[in-house]
């Protein structure tokens, strides 16, 4: 089953490595004879559907959590193998998705309006006559 990351990106399934182990949680007996966590892994490095500018750009990003090359999402949350592995095809789009996503703009600065800050200095003004009407009164 290819795994669609966007209408642009669709990773075909010969590219997906799937293994499966023994989950521990949840499960009672059944839990000790199935292998229900799913791992999949993906090639960065070597795929054929990534543009180089792609690559370069999953590479950089992705640095932290790929392993030669190879990005691998583990999914042992529910009891069921083919949840599992749904799990992990979400997980696996998201974080490539992710990873291409165009950078956020930066941030420009700007000063407070003037009015803004009248505001502020009023509202501190008027916290401090609050805590200063709440002392003992002293005795001159």
């Amino acid at each position: 089953m290819d795994l669609e990351v966007s209408p642009a990106l669709t990773i075909p399934a010969v590219e997906l490595r799937w293994r499966f182990s023994r989950s521990s949680g949840p499960g009672g007996q059944h839990v000790n004879t199935s292998d229900s966590r799913a791992e999949l892994s993906w090639d960065v490095a070597n795929s054929a559907v990534l543009s180089e500018s792609q690559r370069l750009t999953l590479l950089s990003r992705l640095e932290r959590q790929l392993v030669a090359g190879v990005v691998t999402v583990r999914a042992a949350e529910r009891r069921s193998q083919l949840r599992n592995r749904e799990i992990a095809l979400a997980k696996l789009a998201h974080l490539v998705a992710a990873g291409l996503a165009p950078e956020a703009a930066s941030r420009r600065a700007t000063r407070p309006s003037r009015g803004s800050v009248r505001r502020r200095l009023a509202a501190k003004q008027q916290r401090a006559v609050t805590k200063q009407q709440r002392r003992r009164p002293t005795a001159d």
